[in-house]
């Protein structure tokens, strides 16, 4: 459902969000609430790939390869 929401999100400069929720057969609150998620869901994937790369430090820190 997330690449509908997506399309949507692509395309609302170049046509009404209530068509294309309409055309796609979502509710335009269901999008309005994935978009009010987006800027929490971007964080959160931010800090995942911050903590990612100082897992990876300390393993290579760790095994006295770095």
């Amino acid at each position: 459902m997330s690449e509908v929401y997506a399309f949507i999100e692509a395309e609302k400069t170049t046509h009404h969000v209530a068509l294309l929720c309409r055309l796609l057969s979502v509710a335009r609150s269901s999008f309005y609430a994935w978009l009010a998620g987006e800027k929490t869901r971007r964080a959160r994937q931010v800090a995942d790939d911050v903590l990612a790369h100082e897992i990876t430090v300390l393993h290579l820190v760790g095994s006295g390869t770095a």
